[in-house]
């Protein structure tokens, strides 16, 4: 039975975990995630601010405790867990009776009477599904023969409507290697207005990462575009996951540096690109991608994408309010509600942003957690400032690559030393690494 400051240190250790593993490549997750103790795993698994790629590498590689701990979790919503929405709920769904009818005409047969076979399958998900996935879902509820080779070469051939993909995703129990594949859509004429929402619902409903997002979706153009997806009405990035998607898409676009030239290269090659973006990037670095086809102009979304992601250069400034506002972030007030209050009105006057936060803010656990300097609001994505927050996020993301890159000892090294640290962000990797500082005062 462990002490109740045992159970602190590990309440606190997992709060510190959850925070970095936001920012953390797949693989340093899993890593770390096995190097947990069972109290601290326990408290991880029911963290507030667990990310969906952390739940997806927990449930896929962690015990059946953890898949109990997660499901029991009241923040995480949609994935695939005992007694949430998953494959099993959608395979008890019925197809509705005035549906029938019509695929009895365009059959020329009783769909019901026996199973449908894949080529009439995918005939049927092809024709009904270019608007949502609510009629494909109809179609997998009737007895069907899913073979996931065949669905793979058909959607190669030519890609499934969008509706369709999600429904596979959400119904029909595919290999995750099938499920990569339908997120790959090359040959697709044109983008329409829900191509988003399979990669969306992949990550929302387990399927895959952020990381393996990026690495299957095709072509290039959609993996920039999900990493700072404009705004839309219907099924969306939550905050959490968009910041978790920016950071995936970040990593895969590090090899071209802060280099203006790969980043034009970039631009110029990306509408036209069929491939995966590290294949892109790949290209671009090497540069042995031939010239684009035709002088295709980006479009403005994919443009604006681009610039959100690549690199800027801090502008400096010698305002005195500024100065004395990063300054503040140094200094503790007498109580959290009063900090929230002077870091959100730095925030709204233009004083602060979100990079600031990161680097300047101590203790550095306090920097890495929004709640710390925005507070908790009444909005569905629980913050009211999304360019702070994804600007923080883009920020931490940059310091912790690039002092601890991918090294999973170097990033445990961090979590042991970040609860009790009492300096900013930059002061805790320098004296984890033991090198130079990674501070850059803007």
């Amino acid at each position: 039975m462990p002490t109740a400051e045992q159970d602190r240190t590990s309440r606190r250790l997992a709060w510190c975990v959850a925070h970095l593993l936001r920012h953390a490549p797949d693989h340093v997750v899993v890593d770390m995630t096995r190097r947990l103790d069972r109290q601290t795993l326990k408290y991880l698994c029911r963290d507030e601010w667990l990310a969906a790629s952390t739940v997806t590498l927990l449930l896929r590689h962690g015990a059946a405790a953890d898949r109990g701990y997660i499901a029991r979790n009241p923040r995480v919503v949609g994935r695939p867990l005992p007694g949430l929405p998953g494959p099993a709920r959608y395979a008890r769904r019925r197809t509705p009776p005035e549906l029938l009818p019509l695929l009895r005409a365009e059959l020329g047969r009783d769909p019901e009477a026996e199973p449908l076979t894949a080529a009439e399958l995918i005939a049927l998900l092809r024709r009904h599904g270019r608007r949502r996935p609510r009629v494909p879902l109809d179609i997998l509820a009737l007895p069907h023969e899913a073979d996931p080779g065949s669905l793979l070469a058909e959607h190669a051939r030519l890609p499934l409507p969008a509706g369709s993909v999600e429904a596979l995703l959400l119904a029909a129990d595919l290999p995750r290697e099938t499920a990569c594949g339908l997120l790959a859509a090359a040959a697709a004429p044109a983008d329409g207005r829900s191509w988003h929402r399979p990669a969306v619902r992949a990550v929302r409903m387990g399927r895959l990462t952020h990381e393996e997002l990026v690495a299957h979706v095709a072509p290039a153009r959609r993996t920039l575009l999900l990493g700072h997806l404009p705004a839309r009405r219907s099924l969306r990035w939550t905050l959490p996951e968009q910041a978790g998607m920016q950071t995936a898409v970040m990593r895969a676009l590090r090899p071209l540096g802060d280099d203006p030239r790969l980043w034009a290269e970039l631009l110029r090659h990306a509408p036209a690109h069929p491939g995966p973006l590290p294949a892109l990037v790949a290209g671009i670095v090497d540069g042995s991608l031939p010239g684009p086809d035709g002088a295709r102009e980006p479009d403005p979304e994919l443009a604006r994408a681009v610039r959100h992601l690549a690199p800027t250069a801090a502008e400096p400034s010698g305002d005195v309010e500024r100065e004395l506002a990063l300054a503040s972030l140094a200094v503790p007030m007498e109580s959290v509600e009063e900090d929230i209050r002077w870091v959100r009105d730095c925030l709204d006057r233009g004083l602060l942003t979100g990079v600031d936060v990161i680097r300047h803010k101590l203790p550095a656990c306090w920097a890495l957690d929004e709640d710390h300097w925005l507070g908790e609001v009444d909005h569905p994505d629980r913050h009211d400032h999304p360019g702070a927050v994804l600007a923080a996020h883009a920020e931490a993301y940059r310091l912790l690559t690039l002092a601890l890159g991918e090294d999973p000892e170097a990033w445990w090294r961090t979590a042991r030393t970040l609860p009790d640290f009492a300096g900013t962000l930059p002061h805790l990797l320098l004296r984890v690494t033991e090198g130079g500082s990674v501070s850059g005062r803007p």
